[in-house]
């Protein structure tokens, strides 16, 4: 009989495997497995689409036929009956770090007028080395540059992140418009402003989201991270000093055109504002620039997401946020919604755990110098009262986290019977980074009202998996339904039923099906 001891240090011996994994996630050759398994005597996969170039998300254009975008490429694949039938667009990116060309979606009324949405991070030239912490340009133009790529961190505008309609006439993509610009450009150690304590951070490529799509009521969802920001957006009112000084060299705190950063925007399909936004009012009431960026938020409080999907029976909006080494969740996002970064990730009762780990492991920092883990409340209360509440906005509690972070990446939903009727509507979640399961697939219920993850595990009742270490599955092990995927970052049902996922890492689509 194996000793308590002896699963507890074989479990450990696991976990540091799994971190080194993390590290390293290219395994030797010789390491590597054959593809992913599932998990469930029901369920099989097969590969359908192969020799993608770091692929991020996908569209069916119909039942054999899809747009599948590359991240490092900027192409946007045109793939019928499972072959690449070539570039549809090819768009000049910079694919350094988390950049890149991320996201794709189809207008609602795609059939008539062929409207499709990329979000993908423009390039510019690199500053000069005596003077790094300031772009050469603002913005991209709007006609977007095609062809040659770069990963030089600091070649992007300062509003490089953006979003733009094509329109596809069955071979190829056309530019029609820009519907927004967002903060790309990431380099906080200038020396002003001043007494930041940031002069030995690094520049950086990360927490730019990228996932859009279109919600029911026929609006264009977008995500954007928080770019490293530290300002109203990231429930820090008066900046990271808590003076009201700038939050970085181009101004903040306030959610200008260089600062909107760590929200879900929504926004009619020509990028014009709807007037139903949670917002609208207060940002009318604000004005210019500042006030017309928040009458285009519908969520804020947003660290970082991969993840963003519509629950097909409820219609509600979920998503995935990603902590640092602590607590990622899984959020039903309702109008409205803060979602508590930086003064909170996990449960609000847990900010004490969130304190203590963030303050102890790893780097130690958020990833951001200017507020550092000391700064984070001692008790929920204290969390709670330093919110930044805009007019009629609301605080939510996440609706599953992991007290360790495990990573996740692309989610989507069941829609329909496709895989058999035990798994219509539930939530699929895939990881971000190869760790011991070589890529997880997550499978969640929802209770009856759609608005919880159903548990029945005793030990997850409290909805947070107490797993022993950043990256360990413990505890939601109950949850895993697939392993060997990869760096997983789009699931979505496909015509004929089934469930289709992209696996940026291996350069597949994978397909689902019932056996």
């Amino acid at each position: 009989m194996i000793s308590n001891r002896m699963r507890l240090a074989g479990r450990m011996l696991l976990i540091v495997v799994a971190m080194l994994m993390a590290v390293s996630p290219a395994l030797p050759a010789a390491a590597q497995v054959s593809g992913p398994v599932m998990h469930h005597p029901n369920l099989a996969v097969r590969t359908v689409v192969s020799g993608l170039t770091t692929p991020t998300m996908m569209v069916f254009l119909g039942p054999s036929e899809m747009l599948v975008v590359e991240k490092n490429t900027g192409i946007v694949q045109h793939v019928t009956d499972g072959a690449i039938q070539g570039a549809a667009l090819d768009l000049a990116v910079n694919f350094a770090s988390e950049r890149g060309l991320l996201g794709i979606t189809l207008d609602p009324n795609f059939a008539s007028n062929g409207y499709v949405y990329l979000y993908w991070t423009c390039k510019a030239p690199a500053p000069p080395a005596d003077n790094p912490f300031y772009p050469t340009q603002n913005e991209c133009p709007d006609t977007p540059e095609l062809g040659a790529d770069t990963n030089t961190t600091l070649a992007v505008p300062l509003r490089g992140n953006r979003v733009d309609r094509f329109v596809w006439d069955g071979q190829s993509l056309a530019f029609d418009r820009n519907l927004i610009k967002l903060r790309v450009f990431q380099h906080d150690g200038a020396p002003t402003p001043p007494g930041q304590g940031d002069g030995a951070q690094n520049p950086a490529g990360n927490h730019d989201g990228g996932v859009i799509t279109f919600g029911p009521d026929g609006k264009l969802y977008i995500i954007i991270g928080d770019n490293g920001r530290r300002g109203k957006d990231q429930n820090l009112p008066n900046g990271p000093l808590g003076d009201g000084s700038p939050d970085d060299q181009f101004g903040g705190p306030d959610p200008d055109d260089a600062h909107l950063t760590g929200v879900i925007l929504r926004l009619n399909n020509d990028g014009s504002t709807p007037g139903d936004n949670p917002f609208f009012a207060a940002g009318a009431a604000m004005g210019g620039e500042v006030g017309e960026n928040i009458q285009n938020i519908f969520a804020y409080g947003v660290r970082n997401s991969f993840g963003m999907t519509f629950d097909p029976i409820s219609g509600m909006l979920w998503t995935q946020e990603n902590g640092d080494d602590t607590f990622d969740e899984l959020n039903l996002v309702e109008p409205g919604m803060n979602g508590g970064w930086v003064q909170l990730m996990g449960p609000s009762g847990r900010v004490n755990e969130f304190k203590e780990l963030e303050s102890t492991f790893g780097a130690r920092t958020l990833q951001q110098l200017r507020w550092l883990p000391a700064n984070i409340a001692d008790s929920p209360q204290e969390a709670l009262s330093r919110l930044f509440m805009l007019p009629g906005a609301s605080y939510s509690e996440p609706e599953f986290s992991w007290k360790w972070a495990v990573a996740p990446a692309g989610i989507g939903f069941m829609n329909g019977r496709g895989l058999g009727p035990q798994f219509e509507g539930d939530l699929f979640v895939g990881a971000a980074r190869l760790t011991l399961e070589g890529g997880y697939l997550f499978h969640f219920n929802l209770t009856g009202n759609r608005r919880k993850i159903a548990v029945d595990d005793p030990n997850l009742e409290d909805r947070v998996a107490d797993n022993l270490a950043k990256f360990d599955i413990t505890e939601s092990e109950s949850f895993l339904i697939g392993s060997q995927f990869g760096v997983l970052t789009d699931i979505e049902t496909g015509p004929n039923g089934n469930l289709f996922v992209v696996s940026l890492s291996n350069g597949v689509v994978y397909e689902i099906y019932r056996r």
